[in-house]
């Protein structure tokens, strides 16, 4: 297909081009998503849209809206990006080692995950293939367990309905690595996506080009969930001592977390029925985020007697907690108290029975709470920060891993992901949530609940405000917009920020990190990346960046305050600057 990259091109070149491939599709595209009524619906910008470009292939992979066309994710995309990762494979001499899929509860998405095994195996790579949906975490377990070079998983994560997405790993269990990255996405703008060999599914498993995978892996992937346990004993002595209340939200968690949660001696677990069967609908969440209250909804109904809610998203590699406040209303806990409730148990339990390693390390995101820097420097904990991607956290394992300089103990982002070992190098809902039964527990032993511990850890180390907000860009150029609003900040530099004078601007997109206010600069421990953090003088910060993935840039707000009401004042100042 011909692809447009300019922005010197005229409209009308423009739509002749995505013209020309829409004919092209037309005479060569597997019909996969109702091809002809979708496309005889667009008009000349949404067949620009549509066909004039093609799919992101970012580090992460691919993610878009379930529809025909270059620029959405269908069978042609997913083949083509297959294709794509099965030359990198073999370059890297990785046929014997194969690679492993899995995928989620989503629409087409066992669909998308059959496709990639069948591209695979006609490239002469050995596959493995598990027999129906698995959390995103035990696709990242699964590829050293089996010593594979790369995997695949087939999900949008806590994206709505009409999303799904294409995730890909390299061999050490963490996303792909940058060099790999743009090896994959050269060859995906390259190569011809309308001849790719494919192999039949049922013939290549016949033939042992397939293999099926299912509860061998998944016993051994339990096996070292469980022993991310802080302290088993106390849950085989006290696990009845609380009720659990969990959601899968419809997604792949549905089976692995109760039984984690069995297995390590919670008696008291209860699924909600209505939304424990996988539906790639999600009949009954019109978000299948657990960041939002209105996942909890249908817990909330059946909640009497309960002392927390918990609720994976639909790839069960993000967690969030529900419980009933000092007013007897139930709260969603941020993705930053959360991290704060458990690092305050792992640091404090570690520490009294004496489990806490040599040079712990906690890893976080740069969006992700001061609050819990503050805390872990105050125990001995070294604090790590990295760009946003829980692939980041994964390299930082494996340096230390590598170094022996530090053990880790704990990585985050307020994205609502968390984990707590090293067996994955992706964030794990499953094993997030039986540490946060296990604190919630211990909070429950000590007569307060998980909103009393938040208040404990604000009396002890301090309050801080730590919000986010985002804009949405409804642009067609939706990218080009974003890159505008960032170059505009860049160029002109504010002196304050409702009424607060700026210390520091902090430039994260070249070789060195650059203060925007002095110019100075500094080596970058990591990579470039588009962000912009704000420190200013009363310490707070905030940090900008342009979604990878979708059409918004997004704001994290550090608010260094007395108290929350002061917090949420200064909050409604700095968005006002912010309102783009």
């Amino acid at each position: 297909m011909k692809l447009n990259f300019s922005a010197d091109i005229s409209k009308e070149e423009l739509l002749k081009i995505a013209k020309d491939n829409l004919a092209e599709w037309k005479n060569n595209a597997e019909k996969c998503h109702g091809d002809d009524e979708f496309i005889n619906s667009l008009d000349d910008d949404g067949i620009i849209r549509n066909f004039a470009k093609m799919i992101g292939f970012g580090t992460a992979g691919l993610r878009g809206k379930m529809l025909p066309s270059s620029a959405n994710m269908n069978c042609e995309t997913v083949a083509l990006a297959t294709y794509s990762l099965a030359m990198t494979v073999l370059e890297a001499n990785g046929a014997e080692s194969g690679v492993v899929i899995a995928c989620d509860s989503r629409n087409n998405s066992e669909l998308y995950s059959k496709l990639s095994a069948c591209v695979l195996a006609a490239a002469g790579i050995k596959v493995y293939i598990f027999d129906s949906l698995r959390p995103t975490p035990e696709l990242s377990f699964a590829i050293r367990h089996l010593g594979c070079k790369a995997g695949i998983n087939i999900t949008a994560s806590h994206n709505t309905k009409e999303y799904n997405g294409y995730k890909v790993y390299w061999e050490d269990g963490a996303q792909l690595p940058p060099i790999e990255a743009k090896k994959v996405a050269d060859k995906f703008l390259t190569l011809d996506m309308w001849n790719i060999p494919k192999l039949d599914f049922d013939k290549a498993v016949s033939d042992g080009k397939i293999t099926v995978i299912g509860d061998e892996v998944d016993s051994a992937y339990l096996k070292n969930v469980l022993a991310q346990t802080v302290a088993p004993e106390v849950i085989k002595r006290n696990g009845n001592e609380i009720k659990i209340l969990y959601t899968p939200l419809h997604g792949a968690g549905y089976k692995l977390v109760p039984e984690a949660l069995g297995m390590a001696g919670f008696t008291s677990v209860r699924s909600v029925e209505s939304q424990s069967k996988p539906d790639g609908n999600f009949p009954t969440v019109e978000r299948p985020n657990p960041q939002f209250i209105a996942a909890f909804n249908e817990a909330i109904a059946i909640s009497e007697g309960y002392d927390v809610i918990i609720a994976t998203d639909p790839d069960a590699d993000r967690m969030g907690i529900a419980l009933k406040n000092k007013n007897g209303e139930f709260t969603a806990l941020t993705g930053n108290q959360i991290a704060l409730v458990l690092i305050n148990y792992i640091i404090k339990s570690k520490t009294a029975n004496n489990t806490m390693p040599k040079n712990p390390a906690m890893v976080k995101s740069i969006v992700s709470s001061k609050l819990a820097q503050v805390m872990c420097e105050k125990n001995g904990v070294t604090v790590f920060d990295v760009y946003t991607g829980f692939k980041y956290i994964g390299e930082k394992i494996k340096e230390f891993e590598a170094s022996g300089s530090h053990s880790f103990i704990f990585g985050f982002e307020e994205s609502y992901g968390y984990l707590t070992g090293t067996y994955a190098r992706d964030k794990d809902g499953v094993a997030a949530a039986l540490l946060a039964s296990e604190a919630a527990l211990d909070a429950k032993l000590s007569g307060k609940t998980l909103f009393d511990v938040i208040d404990d850890i604000y009396s002890e180390y301090g309050f801080w405000g730590e919000y986010w907000g985002e804009t949405i860009i409804t642009s067609p150029n939706f990218v080009e917009e974003m890159a505008d609003i960032m170059k505009r900040l860049r160029n002109e530099p504010p002196a304050e920020i409702a009424s607060v004078k700026i210390a520091k601007i902090a430039d994260y997109s070249a070789t060195t990190l650059k203060n925007l206010i002095t110019g100075e600069s500094e080596a970058l421990p990591f990579a470039p990346e588009n962000v912009l953090t704000y420190i200013l003088e009363d310490n707070s910060s905030i940090t900008v960046r342009p979604s990878g993935t979708e059409p918004k840039i997004k704001l994290y707000y550090f608010i260094s305050s007395k108290d929350e009401s002061d917090s949420l004042t200064k909050l409604n100042l700095f968005k006002e600057y912010f309102n783009f």
